[in-house]
């Protein structure tokens, strides 16, 4: 069975770079070898895998890419960390519940969490 693997890099800037891959640490190898110099991370180097996914379509995963693409920083954060409370908190509708910057965010933690 072949594995398709979603990962977001926190790049030496603090942006994240999120990727999909079927072979994790080919590329993150690649990343951190600067194999494109036109890439986002060519520039952006050390990074730092912080977190991946494992999944078995790869229709899902570039699904689930496309999709943690869109998110802000703090929601990627949110989604590495673990913190499900602030994951759903900045999934809410801006209009209904405000913006994600304007809340209340004394339980947000800055720490990333390294997966290898």
């Amino acid at each position: 069975m072949e594995f398709y693997y979603v990962y977001i890099l926190l790049c030496s800037d603090n942006t994240f770079y999120t990727g999909m891959t079927n072979d994790l640490e080919r590329r993150v190898n690649q990343h951190k070898s600067g194999y494109k110099k036109d890439s986002y991370t060519f520039e952006r180097r050390p990074i730092e895998l912080v977190w991946y996914l494992e999944c078995t379509n790869p229709t899902e995963a570039i699904k689930i890419e496309k999709q943690i693409k869109g998110w802000s920083h703090k929601k990627k954060e949110a989604l590495i960390n673990e913190n499900w409370k602030d994951l759903i908190e900045f999934s809410k509708n801006y209009t209904e519940y405000g913006h994600p910057n304007t809340r209340d965010q004394s339980s947000t933690s800055s720490d990333l969490h390294q997966f290898s």
